[in-house]
C-alpha cells in the first residue's frame, strides 16, 4: 500500500517525533512511505528524514509564514493547501492512504484524489490561539468554522489521547457522530537502546550531585519558567551547601525562524538571572537525539511543566531511561504518570514541583525505584509494537 504523510513542517517536536514513529510502523509493515511537507531543514530535523529512510518533498517554502508578523495560522493553511495540490494533481505518488497531520483544511483538496484520509488530530488548532480583541476574534472565525468542517471529511480520524478525545468532542460540536480512535504515541525502543555518544563537561557540572532536566520547545504554552521558579524554590528549602550541588538543565526545540522561541529564550535567561540562578542553570537548544538520551541518562528526574498538554512525548522517554517524572497534573500526563509509582503529578506551582524535587534529594534510592517502575510501565502500555499493530489495524480498515 502506498501511504504518503502531508506533514507542515517536520522540525524537532513532540508532534513531529509521532509522525515520524507513525511512518516508521507503517514501513515496517511493508508500506510505501513517503512524505510531502511545506518545511524541512536538515539540521533541524529528525534522523530519519534526512538520512534516506523517507523520501521528503517539500513543497510552497518559499511563502510566507506570517503577513507582517501576524496571520501565522492563515499562512499555515494556505502552504498546507498549496502543498496538498501539489500532492493530489503533481506529484503523481498516487497514493492508496493520505496521512493528514495537525491541519485539516486541506482534506478538500485530499479528497479530489482516490486516496482515503485519515486524519491525526493532536489537539483542535483553534484552541491554542489566544482571542485577545474583537478582530483577532474576527479573523478566527472562519478558520474554526473551516477547521471543524474539514475535519469531519476525512475517513478516519485519530486522536492522541483519551484528554485529547474529551477535548475533540467539546470542541466540534457539529461533529459528534464521527468516531474517535486513541491512538497513543509510542516509543521505538531501539532508538534508545543505542550505546551512549558524547558527554555533557561543556555543562559545567562539577561539584553537581543533582540534575533536573526540562525538555519541551522554546514556547510560552509549555509554561518552561515553572521549572525555573522550582529551582528557586527548591534552592530556599535546601541548605546553602546542598543547594549548589542541585543543577536545571533546559533543553528543548529552537527555530531561528520562530520569533517566539528568540523571546521564550531570552526571557528564561532573564528571569534565571533575577532569581540569582545563573550557574545552578544550562540552556540548550534543538539537542540532538544523541543528545537528548545522554541528557535523560544523565539526569535525576525531569521536570514537565506544561498544562493540559495533549499527550506529551517525553514522560515516555524519561520513563524508558529509568527517570522518574514531576508533571503536572493535567491532561495526558494523567494518561501515563503513576502518581507515585513512576514519579508525582502536581499541580502547576513552584512549590509543589519544588516539594516534589526535594524527595528526590533526599532520598537518592527514590529516583531508581521510581525510574524502574516507570520502564516497566512504558514497556508494558506503550511499546512500538503495540504502536504497530494500532495503526496498521486503523489504516488497514
Amino acid at each position: 500500500m502506498k501511504i504518503v504523510f502531508l506533514h507542515p513542517d517536520l522540525g524537532i517536536g513532540g508532534a513531529e517525533r509521532l509522525v515520524v514513529d507513525a511512518a516508521l510502523a507503517l514501513k515496517s509493515q511493508d508500506h510505501e512511505v513517503s512524505f510531502v511537507t511545506a518545511h524541512h531543514h536538515p539540521s533541524h530535523c529528525f534522523q530519519e528524514t534526512k538520512d534516506g529512510t523517507f523520501t521528503v518533498t517539500v513543497v510552497g517554502d518559499w511563502m510566507p509564514r506570517s503577513l507582517f508578523g501576524a496571520c501565522y495560522a492563515l499562512c499555515a493553511y494556505v502552504r498546507m493547501i498549496v502543498a496538498a495540490f501539489y500532492l493530489v494533481f503533481c506529484s503523481g505518488l498516487n497514493p492508496d492512504v493520505i496521512f493528514c497531520d495537525q491541519i485539516s483544511v486541506c482534506i478538500p483538496v485530499l479528497k479530489l484524489s482516490k486516496a482515503k484520509i485519515v486524519f491525526y488530530c493532536h489537539f483542535p488548532d483553534q484552541l491554542l490561539s489566544q482571542r485577545q480583541g474583537w478582530l483577532k476574534k474576527l479573523y478566527r472565525a472562519p478558520l474554526d468554522w473551516l477547521e471543524e468542517w474539514t475535519t469531519g471529511m476525512a475517513q478516519t480520524v485519530l486522536v492522541n489521547s483519551k484528554f485529547t478525545a474529551e477535548v475533540f468532542r467539546q470542541t466540534f460540536q457539529s461533529l459528534q457522530n464521527v468516531q474517535l480512535q486513541v491512538l497513543y504515541p509510542s516509543l521505538n525502543f531501539s532508538a534508545f537502546d543505542c550505546p551512549l555518544e558524547g558527554d555533557l563537561t561543556d555543562l559545567n557540572l562539577k561539584g553537581v550531585n543533582w540534575v533536573f532536566l526540562s525538555i519541551n520547545r522554546y514556547e510560552r504554552k509549555k509554561n518552561l519558567g515553572l521549572a525555573i521558579q522550582a529551582l528557586g524554590k527548591l534552592r530556599s528549602i535546601l541548605t546553602p551547601d546542598v543547594g549548589k550541588q542541585v543543577h536545571l538543565i533546559m533543553a528543548g526545540g529552537y527555530d531561528d525562524r520562530v520569533k517566539e522561541n528568540l523571546e521564550v529564550f531570552m526571557e528564561l535567561q532573564q528571569l534565571g538571572e533575577d532569581l540569582g540562578l545563573t550557574e545552578s542553570l544550562s540552556f540548550l537548544k534543538s539537542p540532538s537525539d544523541k543528545l537528548k538520551h545522554l541528557l535523560l541518562h544523565s539526569c535525576t528526574a525531569v521536570l514537565y511543566t506544561p498544562e493540559n498538554e495533549h499527550f506529551g512525548i517525553v514522560p515516555l522517554e524519561a520513563m524508558y531511561m529509568s527517570r522518574p517524572v514531576i508533571a503536572a497534573n493535567s491532561g495526558g500526563p494523567l494518561e501515563t504518570v503513576i502518581d507515585g509509582e513512576t514519579g508525582f503529578l502536581c499541580p502547576p506551582h513552584p512549590e509543589n514541583f519544588a516539594t516534589a524535587m526535594e524527595k528526590y534529594v533526599k532520598d537518592r534510592s527514590l529516583a531508581r525505584e521510581m525510574g524502574e517502575n516507570g520502564k516497566n510501565h512504558v514497556r508494558q502500555h506503550f511499546s512500538f509494537q503495540h504502536f504497530v499493530e494500532q495503526l496498521s489495524r486503523a489504516v488497514s480498515k
